[in-house]
């Protein structure tokens, strides 16, 4: 009896283990929000469109929502457009909100439906305000003044909140047999074209859908507790109390909060995880330890 090469031993076996999962998410629908290091890495981009394109072979519908504040900053610099930040939103006035339509809508998108197509695969390239998909209202934020102690309102300018979600659209590219990828600029009902950020777009697509799976692609391992150690599984009621002490802060906060609305909305489940690992999706969906944290609704 010859003896197996371990290599390709250990390959039948991840396909076996895989196997469960397969079965569980046949015909479910994935919202994957891409962006950070891995869309400046062509690499890490070739991989991600590979992953997408498997999950379709394999009877999953994934759908992408894809970020660009990067791309969007070095255009805004080469055109010698200033721009400023409020809790990580960059105030934006008509000018800058026709520059990140520009940059989102035309290179980054078509880039990824291109990465899509070179691994095999077949997506279209949309934004939030193809076929009214997603109508925004304009978004304000409060922030308290250090001195006074008084709390104001700050117009951010064109920076949108999803208000509506019309999945036609989608259910129409997926029964095609497409991938949607689709870019974070909406109209609203006043007219006005709106900038939303990328995560929140993505829960809120992942929400209307019913998604078996939001995945926000990021650059952190997922919510890491005050040892340093991932946190594989939240619910709203330990997310209340990591809140509360100081374990979730800082820019993770968003993130949590995006992963738990779109859970409220619908959602089976959100994953947090770091995209720069290679295949970090597939290590989350198809294997029993996972990858990131997991949030899912009060058991």
């Amino acid at each position: 009896m010859t003896t197996p090469d371990p290599a390709v031993a250990l390959k039948a076996a991840t396909l076996t283990e895989a196997l469960p999962y397969l079965q569980r998410y046949a015909g479910k629908t994935f919202v994957i929000k891409y962006g950070g290091h891995a869309m400046g890495d062509p690499d890490a981009a070739r991989d991600f469109a590979r992953d997408v394109v498997l999950l379709k072979q394999v009877g999953i519908n994934p759908v992408v929502v894809h970020g660009g504040g990067p791309q969007i900053g070095q255009m805004l610099e080469k055109l010698g457009v200033k721009s400023s930040f409020v809790d990580g939103l960059r105030v934006t006035d008509a000018e800058t909100a026709r520059i990140a339509e520009m940059v989102l809508c035309g290179g980054i998108n078509k880039e990824i439906v291109g990465w899509i197509g070179q691994a095999g695969g077949r997506a279209v390239g949309l934004s939030g305000k193809d076929g009214n998909l997603v109508v925004a209202t304009r978004m304000h934020r409060k922030k308290r003044d250090p001195e006074s102690n008084i709390e104001k309102v700050v117009d951010l300018g064109f920076v949108g909140d999803p208000q509506r979600v019309d999945r036609t659209i989608i259910d129409t590219q997926l029964a095609a047999g497409l991938i949607p990828v689709i870019a974070p600029i909406a109209i609203g009902d006043d007219g006005h074209t709106y900038n939303i950020n990328a995560d929140t777009m993505a829960g809120a697509i992942a929400g209307s859908l019913g998604a078996a799976r939001l995945f926000l692609l990021t650059d952190v391992p997922g919510v890491l507790d005050k040892a340093g150690n991932l946190v594989p599984e939240l619910t709203p009621h330990i997310i209340a109390r990591f809140k509360a002490d100081g374990t979730i802060h800082g820019g993770m906060l968003p993130k949590i909060d995006t992963c738990t609305h779109a859970v409220a909305a619908g959602a089976e489940a959100a994953v947090i995880l770091d995209g720069r690992v290679p295949h970090a999706m597939l290590l989350e969906i198809f294997t029993e330890a996972g990858a990131g944290t997991l949030v899912r609704r009060q058991s």
